[in-house]
């Protein structure tokens, strides 16, 4: 089973969701902005990749935090601020099996699918 993990508006989830779809791959779409996010998965997903590949930094969630919010993070920290704010979450987030991936790159998802 192939989940997609992001947000129905953001212009990467479209084109991720468009590759899968023009490669025939099928792939459920979690939309963790109407959804949220289940923290044990989360959790996982950081315990796997690092909290600094799925915080996203460069996101207007992010810049419009206070900046004491934005100083210090950790673990607990990026945790407690995506499990808040789900846009903050670097996307898309694609399982598929036991493969994890963040981000939309189109050879990363040719490779994995090919």
């Amino acid at each position: 089973m192939t989940t997609i993990y992001g947000i129905k508006n953001c212009d990467t989830m479209k084109k991720a969701r468009q590759w899968l779809a023009d490669h025939g791959v099928e792939a459920r779409f979690h939309d963790y902005r109407a959804h949220g996010v289940d923290a044990g998965r989360l959790a996982g997903w950081v315990d796997r990749l690092g909290w600094e590949a799925l915080l996203n930094r460069n996101g207007t969630t992010f810049r419009a935090l206070p900046d004491a919010d934005k100083q210090a993070i950790d673990r607990d920290k990026a945790l407690a601020l995506m499990t808040a704010s789900p846009a903050m979450i670097r996307r898309p987030v694609l399982e598929h099996g036991d493969t994890l991936e963040v981000g939309f790159k189109p050879d990363r998802y040719a490779a994995l699918f090919g």
